[in-house]
C-alpha cells in the first residue's frame, strides 16, 4: 500500500488502519508537508516538516544569516526526511559532522497510528528518552519522520578551496594525515580521482592522479592564515567541490558506500584500481560505483530486531536487513 497522506492525522489514522489489518505500507508520500513551521533566528533553531526540501529550508534560514550544516548531494530534491532516515551528509561533513548533531527534536507517527516527539525545540534540552538518534538512519522501518527541529550555525564570512595532486595512494593518505598533524581545520578533507577537465564533461570517468581537496570556511582572517599554511604543505592549487557535483548527478546510479578507518584509505583506494571515486579522506567514507563490492561487516543484527519488532511488530513498514 502507497500512503499520500495531507496532514498529520491523515497519516495517523491511515496507519492505524494499516495497522489493525496487517497490510504492509511500501511508501509514504509526504510532499504536502511542505513547510517550515518556525525559524527562530534569535536561539539559532528551526523547525521544519519533512517534505520540504534542503534547497528550500537553506534559502530560507540564508536571510537571517544562518544554515543547516549539512550538504549531500541534489538538495533541491532531497527533503528533509529523506536526509534523516538515510543520514545522508556530504562533503562539509568532516568541518560540520552529520545531521546527528544538528537534531534536537523529532516528531514521528508509528506503525500503528500514535504520534510521538523526542527532544524539543531548544537546544538545552534533556526531557525524555533520546529519541532523535534512534530514527535517524532507520530508513523508514521504525516509523515516518513527519518534522524536525535542528540547531543551526551561522553561515560562515567566507569559504576558499584548495587542492594538491599525487600521484599514489599512499602520498595520499600521507598528505591527509599531514593535514590533521598541522593543526589545520578545514571543513572538507576530500579526495578523488575524477577527472574535471573540459573533455570529460560527458561522463564520470578517471583521471591520471589522485586530487587532495581542502575547504575552509569562517572568519575572513582565518580562513586566510589557514590557506597559508596549507600552502606550506604544498596544498595551493585553487579548486571547488566540482568533483562532488561530478561525482553525484541527479538520477545518477546508487554509489557503493564503504565506511573504513581514515589510515585504511590507502589500502581502500588502492583495492579501486582506477574506478572513479570520491572519499572523505577525514572521515573514511569511499564511494564508487563500478569495481568491487565492499566488503561486508558484521551487523548488531539481534539489536536490529529488537528494534524493529518493538516499533513495529506486525511490520507493516519495510525491513532494513
Amino acid at each position: 500500500m502507497n500512503l499520500a497522506p495531507n496532514t498529520v492525522a491523515d497519516l495517523s489514522t491511515l496507519l492505524m488502519e494499516a495497522y489493525a489489518t496487517h497490510t504492509s505500507v511500501a511508501s509514504v508520500d509526504l510532499r504536502a508537508f511542505n513547510a517550515v513551521v518556525e525559524h527562530t533566528a534569535e536561539d539559532m533553531t528551526a523547525t521544519v516538516q519533512a517534505g520540504v526540501s534542503l534547497a528550500l529550508l537553506q534559502a530560507v534560514l540564508e536571510r537571517r544569516g544562518q544554515w543547516l550544516p549539512i550538504d549531500p548531494p541534489n538538495p533541491e530534491q532531497t527533503t528533509i526526511g529523506e536526509i534523516l532516515a538515510e543520514n545522508l551528509s556530504g562533503p562539509r561533513r568532516f568541518g560540520c559532522g552529520t545531521i546527528r548533531e544538528t537534531l534536537i527534536g523529532i516528531q514521528v507517527v508509528l506503525a500503528d497510528g500514535r504520534v510521538i516527539r523526542g527532544g524539543g525545540k531548544v537546544v538545552k534540552n534533556v526531557a525524555g528518552y533520546d529519541l532523535c538518534k534512534l530514527f535517524v538512519g532507520s530508513r523508514g522501518t521504525l516509523g515516518v519522520i513527519t518534522e524536525a527541529t535542528f540547531k543551526l550555525s551561522p553561515l560562515p564570512e567566507t569559504e576558499a578551496f584548495v587542492q594538491c595532486a599525487v600521484d599514489t595512494p599512499d602520498e595520499l593518505a600521507a598528505r591527509a594525515q599531514a593535514v590533521i598533524k598541522a593543526g589545520l581545520t578545514p571543513v572538507v578533507l576530500d579526495a578523488h580521482n575524477l577527472d574535471l577537465s573540459a573533455h570529460a564533461d560527458a561522463g564520470l570517468r578517471a583521471g591520471k592522479q589522485l586530487a587532495l581537496a581542502l575547504g575552509f570556511a569562517g572568519a575572513r582572517e582565518d580562513v586566510v592564515a589557514q590557506l597559508a599554511r596549507a600552502a606550506e604543505l604544498g596544498i595551493a592549487e585553487p579548486s571547488s567541490l566540482e568533483h562532488e557535483r561530478r561525482f553525484w548527478p541527479l538520477h545518477a546510479a546508487p554509489a557503493k558506500r564503504w565506511s573504513l578507518l581514515p589510515s585504511k584509505l590507502a589500502a581502500g583506494v588502492a583495492t579501486l584500481a582506477g574506478v572513479p571515486f570520491v572519499a572523505r579522506a577525514g572521515n573514511g567514507l569511499l564511494c564508487f560505483r563500478d569495481g568491487p563490492e565492499v566488503p561486508h561487516t558484521a551487523l548488531p543484527l539481534a539489536l536490529a530486531r529488537r528494534l524493529k519488532n518493538e516499533f513495529d511488530p506486525h511490520h507493516i513498514f519495510p525491513d532494513l536487513l
